[in-house]
């Protein structure tokens, strides 16, 4: 079994070596030639090279970030594989740009499947969630590397539908994930803040750990970190986002679903980068000018946009 695999960043070098322990011949492209070399795998040029060196018909999976760089190389193998052949978009692309490549590489007697992965940087020791979308023939030619990345070969992955389905599933998949760690995150700082009790966060999170209702596999990260940091005097207050919460809330509008706890999860993140602070100054001029209220002064040593 052989799969070629564009993109070894954290994700997709801890997914090649897995592979690789399975039994799978793994042909590697990535711009950064030090990831090839972490990889362990048979290194390539470009492309071309990779489509040349794997033997038909072949199986290409992609692991780039999403939009026009998955883009450009979905239209580079259009015109490098041969019908039969399958291109994988295993990154946490739109599943609408993904129903767009299916049709595109379909044109071209190309088979393509969206898998959204999930596991992060544990997913190699722990296995991966693997939600595939795409013709259940083209889903059935790639289940052998989804038993292998899969935490076992019977669960923990499934065909979800057509394509376009299995990216759309991990897009409401990291919606929740949003909302989960930001109510894991407001409980917590409500716990931090009550010091007339002095509570011990690392051993409350331990203890919730088992047999609680709120237990999950974030919590038992919480609870490492808590250990080590207890305070989180090692971060910074920014919550970046990777664009899925965004493609969730707006699926939600789209459909009229309600999705508040989500939507919110998403506003927070936008707040902790500063974003809200010019409608936090407006507000506070408002409280002046009609009440009169004191405002707080601007921190000279953070400047005035701290």
């Amino acid at each position: 079994m052989e799969v070629g695999l564009v993109g070894l960043g954290r994700m997709g070098a801890n997914m090649a070596l897995r592979w690789q322990a399975g039994g799978v011949r793994v042909t590697g492209f990535d711009a950064d030639e030090t990831a090839i070399a972490r990889a362990g795998v048979a290194p390539v040029a470009g492309l071309a090279q990779l489509v040349a060196e794997l033997r038909p018909p072949r199986t290409v999976w992609l692991m780039l970030p999403a939009g026009e760089v998955t883009a450009l190389a979905v239209n580079e193998l259009a015109g490098l594989l041969a019908p039969g052949d399958i291109v994988v978009d295993g990154a946490n692309s739109w599943y609408r740009d993904s129903q767009r490549h299916a049709a595109q590489l379909s044109a071209c007697g190309i088979g393509f499947s969206d898998v959204g992965v999930s596991g992060g940087v544990w997913g190699r020791d722990e296995g991966y969630g693997l939600m595939a979308g795409g013709d259940a023939q083209v889903v059935a030619r790639i289940e052998p590397l989804l038993r292998l990345l899969a935490p076992a070969p019977d669960r923990g992955w499934l065909r979800c539908g057509p394509a376009g389905s299995g990216h759309f599933v991990k897009m409401v998949h990291n919606g929740i994930e949003y909302g989960l760690m930001a109510a894991y995150a407001e409980g917590f700082a409500l716990l931090q803040a009550k010091e007339e009790f002095s509570l011990d966060l690392p051993a409350i999170a331990e203890s919730w750990r088992h047999g609680s209702v709120v237990r999950s596999w974030l919590l038992d990260l919480t609870t490492e970190f808590l250990r080590c940091d207890p305070a989180l005097e090692s971060a910074a207050p920014w919550v970046s986002d990777s664009g899925a919460g965004r493609w969730t809330a707006l699926e939600a509008i789209e459909q009229g679903v309600p999705a508040p706890v989500i939507s919110l999860a998403l506003m927070m993140r936008f707040a902790s980068r500063g974003e809200g602070d010019y409608a936090a100054r407006m507000q506070a001029m408002m409280r002046q000018a009609f009440g009169g209220h004191a405002l707080r002064e601007v921190d000279d040593s953070q400047g005035s946009d701290a």
